[in-house]
């Protein structure tokens, strides 16, 4: 490969990672290649990318990254395709999903996670990656503790309401 082609490769990989909040290193090496069909269609449909790269270049696209990605080095190793995804756990959940239908043969691995500012390095994580919780419901989730007691005053005095309306209602007919 010519210098210009990694240079071009590192740059897309560098604008690739600026794009995206959150990346999952993985092994799909012992996928076949209807497997491998199968995990690019499901990336698709739950607009995640998932692109195989060279490790060197992957460090060199992180190494212009602003942060450091040092964590992650020693899990570059073999093959590694990185999905790249802006909703923290749909990976994790993709990778534990697909891994559940292959019935442990041919399945990716995990290697390491960069999510929400954190990394996750070894397959051990991956439980833990599932239950991450992206932006948009934890807002949804603290939108709803809010309500909550707000609604149960609002039922109270509707239900108050209706207790001291039938009490004046039966004084007023005495």
């Amino acid at each position: 490969m010519r210098k210009e082609d990694k240079s071009a490769i590192i740059d897309q990989l560098t604008a690739t990672v600026n794009e995206y909040a959150n990346f999952y290193l993985t092994d799909i090496e012992a996928l076949n290649a209807e497997k491998t069909s199968a995990l690019r269609r499901e990336c698709y449909k739950k607009e995640v990318k998932l692109v195989v790269v060279k490790n060197t270049l992957l460090k060199k696209a992180l190494d212009n990254v602003e942060g450091d990605f040092s964590p992650l080095f020693n899990s570059m190793k073999g093959n590694t395709a990185v999905m790249f995804s802006n909703v923290a756990n749909v990976p994790a959940k993709l990778i534990k999903d697909f891994t559940k239908d292959t019935k442990g043969e041919g399945k990716p691995q995990l290697k390491a996670a960069y999510v929400q500012e954190c990394f996750y390095v070894g397959a051990q994580n991956l439980d833990a990656l599932v239950n991450v919780k992206g932006k948009n419901e934890l807002i949804g989730e603290v939108i709803m503790l809010l309500q909550s007691p707000a609604k149960n005053v609002i039922s109270a005095l509707k239900s108050g309401g209706n207790t001291i309306h039938g009490v004046l209602q039966t004084l007023q007919e005495r």
